[in-house]
């Protein structure tokens, strides 16, 4: 038996945004790694320069996509402008600055931003090795009290109820997957993270799902298996 951390996503929009192209932020049909190591290392109060902690993280995290609703897909037009003196709340009683140039903020951008609408995911997640810091207790405490407010892929995309869905024990992934409840009239979708040996099969999917967090570029493809859930007769 090892235990799995369970995690709710679900929100009105939510973002599992793939390698964005001049103006257009692209979405994947499941977060990548690189997103749920910014998810976990927000709520631990990790910052983007602190290369070598988000890099230890990302590579520890292993989880398994259950997807309970997959709601629609858009397409978001916008036009931002910025100032330099504009700010934000992202940690608790510190107020965001914004750096650059002036160059930085002359003129406004525009640009296209795919989302998911009303969809929900249900994520079991481990982590290896376990008893490194931060453990699975840890992860659990900071999505409970995170040390910045927590969101889904972008910052609008904020959770429609609470990310932390307990801890459990199980024998495998799916059967921690199974203790959360499904509608059993429902054939939902689970998609598993393939070891690099597997043998790849033409519906396997590619997914820019590695960050390299000193650069913040992406700098590795993930495959992962879709299968239906609960596991058909005989599968």
């Amino acid at each position: 038996m090892s235990e799995y951390l369970l995690l709710r996503l679900d929100a009105p929009l939510m973002s599992f945004g793939g390698v964005a192209v001049d103006n257009r932020g692209v979405e994947m049909p499941l977060p990548a790694a690189s997103m749920m190591t910014g998810l976990l290392g927000n709520a631990l109060g990790l910052r983007r320069q602190d290369f070598a902690e988000l890099n230890a993280l990302q590579s520890r995290l292993r989880f398994v996509v259950r997807m309970d609703r997959d709601g629609l897909s858009l397409t978001d037009f916008q036009t931002a402008e910025l100032n330099k003196s504009d700010q934000g709340w992202t940690t608790r009683g510190e107020v965001e600055s914004r750096d650059g140039g002036a160059g930085t903020y002359a003129g406004k951008h525009i640009r296209y931003r795919d989302f998911h609408a009303d969809r929900s995911v249900l994520i079991a997640l481990w982590l290896e090795p376990a008893e490194q810091e931060p453990t699975l207790a840890q992860l659990q405490v900071a999505i409970q009290h995170p040390r910045r407010p927590l969101f889904i892929g972008r910052k609008p995309c904020l959770p429609s109820t609470y990310i932390d869905a307990g801890i459990v024990e199980a024998s495998s992934p799916l059967e921690a997957l199974a203790t959360q409840p499904v509608d059993p009239s429902e054939s939902m979708t689970v998609f598993e993270q393939l070891p690099t040996a597997t043998a790849p099969k033409p519906d396997d999917l590619r997914v820019s799902g590695i960050r390299v967090w000193e650069n913040q570029v992406h700098g590795g493809e993930q495959r992962w298996r879709a299968s239906t859930f609960p596991p058909k007769d005989g599968s």
